[in-house]
This record gives C-alpha cells, sequence and structure tokens, in this order.
C-alpha cells in the first residue's frame, strides 16, 4: 500500500496534526556520553529523532509540531544535509523552556494547536522504532471509533518500567497506574502504557489545564490526561497492539545501542 498524505487519504474533515515531545536533556545520557540532546542522539548514522518524523511522514510536515528544549537551535538544525531538509524547513516547533513533565511540554504545543477541531496525536522523539503502521492503525482506531482520546498500548517482549492500563468491569479504560504506584497485583498486568495517544484536539487543551503536578518529581504527566477527560465524560479508547520493541525509549547508552541493533537488522 502507498501511503499519501492523511489530509489527502482521507479528506480535509479528517486532518490530523502531530505534536512530538523533544525536549528532554536525557540526563542519563548526558551522564555517560556527553552532552548533546536526547533526541540528537545518533543510531545507525541517524538522529532518534529522524526515525519518529521519517515514520510520521504520511502528516504533513506543515502539520507537525516538534517541542525542543535543551539546545533547542541544535535540533531544529539537525536536518540540513537530508533528503528531506527542504521539507523540515516546514516543520512547526514550540518550545519548553522549562522541563517540567511530559504534560508541560504538551502545553507547550497549545499556541499551534489553538483553533483546531480536529485529531493530534502526540508521541515522542526518543521512540525511533514505532512505526508508521502503528501510528496509522493509532489514527484509524480513533477516527472509526468516534473517540475523544485513544491510546496506544500493548505488550512488549522488552521488560519496560512502563505504567499500566486499568480497565473497568466492561474492559473499557479506567486508568494509568505508574509501575513505581503498582501493587502487585498490578504489575502482572502485561497491557503497557506506550504513552503515545491520539486526542480531539480542543478537549487536550482543556484537560491540560487541570492536570496538577502532584506527584514526587512536581511535573505535569501526560498520563494524567486521559482520566482526566474521562472523568469530563469524554470518550476515551484503547488501541491495543502487539508491540514488540517498537515502545523502546532511550534514556541510556544500554538502550540506545539495542535501538541501533534493531535498526541495523530492520534496514
Amino acid at each position: 500500500m502507498e501511503y499519501g498524505v492523511w489530509s489527502v487519504e482521507f479528506g480535509v474533515g479528517n486532518t490530523i496534526k502531530a505534536v512530538v515531545l523533544a525536549a528532554g536533556k536525557g540526563t542519563r545520557l548526558r551522564q555517560e556520553d556527553g552532552d548533546a540532546p536526547k533526541v540528537m542522539r545518533e543510531a545507525y548514522g541517524k538522529p532518534l529523532l529522524w526515525y519518529v518524523l521519517d515514520a510520521l511522514s504520511f502528516i504533513e510536515k506543515k502539520d507537525t509540531v516538534v517541542v525542543v528544549g535543551y539546545k533547542k537551535d541544535e535540533v531544529i538544525g539537525c536536518f540540513k544535509g537530508y533528503a528531506f531538509a527542504e521539507q523540515a524547513k516546514q516543520l512547526g516547533f514550540a518550545e519548553q523552556a522549562e522541563q517540567l513533565g511530559t504534560g508541560h511540554a504538551t502545553m507547550a504545543a497549545a499556541g499551534k494547536l489553538s483553533g483546531f477541531g480536529g485529531a493530534v496525536l502526540v508521541c515522542y522523539g526518543d521512540m525511533p522504532l514505532v512505526r508508521q503502521d502503528t501510528y496509522r492503525s493509532l489514527i484509524s482506531a480513533h477516527l472509526e471509533q468516534g473517540n475523544d482520546c485513544t491510546i496506544l498500548t500493548g505488550d512488549s517482549d522488552i521488560r519496560l518500567p512502563y505504567g499500566r492500563i486499568m480497565r473497568d468491569a466492561d474492559g473499557g479504560f479506567l486508568s494509568v497506574v505508574e509501575e513505581s504506584d503498582c501493587t502487585e497485583k498490578q504489575l502482572a498486568i502485561t497491557e503497557l502504557n506506550s504513552g503515545v495517544y491520539v486526542f480531539r484536539a480542543p478537549l487536550l487543551l482543556d484537560a491540560l489545564r487541570e492536570i496538577r503536578p502532584d506527584n514526587a518529581q512536581g511535573e505535569y504527566y501526560l498520563t494524567d490526561v486521559p482520566a482526566v477527560m474521562r472523568g469530563n465524560g469524554a470518550k476515551v479508547g484503547i488501541h491495543r497492539r502487539d508491540l514488540g520493541n517498537e515502545i523502546l525509549g532511550v534514556n541510556t547508552s544500554e538502550q540506545l545501542a539495542l535501538v541501533e541493533e534493531i535498526i541495523s537488522v530492520r534496514s
């Protein structure tokens, strides 16, 4: 199947924007190996962020917002010399001046989403293994089910310290419980929260205004948004897939080496 631009393939009414969170310092990586921004770490010859934007190539660059922060100029200028460098100039950028969590990073893109009534995919610049098919499948499920929020969940063949998905008696979404807060019974749940979502943009912005940094880190978590939306009567759906190694993020040099190995095999 040849992939067209989403707005062309599905009509103007189904246009979608993407927000890529790419502001992090990568503290553990900096301690281990220099001070480059996390998303600028290279795997198999290209920055991590390159792989993410390549997987999102079905969404127009003008509808893609990259949230930058640490060494923002280095991130913004990272695509010179690549084949789609000219297209990359169309990307939108938003700045998260202070790193106060994933919810706070998403808030930084609010100005780019103001007045937009469609769907917005939120994903991460340090997760280079998520395939285009996975993003597209998530978006399709969101649109077909008429959801206000759709969460990408799944099982992984890699041990990951991710939140567990809590479902109600009918199998619907109830909440996300972070691994550090899980009971022994909850830790046995294999359905992980990938951290990748599609939202109805206006409801996302409303919910972001409601989340609070009531946690040990004093940060605003994007993981709190689906529960806030559900509490407000929004329709929150789950799109579960066998994600394998796709949702591996890069926080350490060991994870970077593993990602590079996986990419080399894929190539």
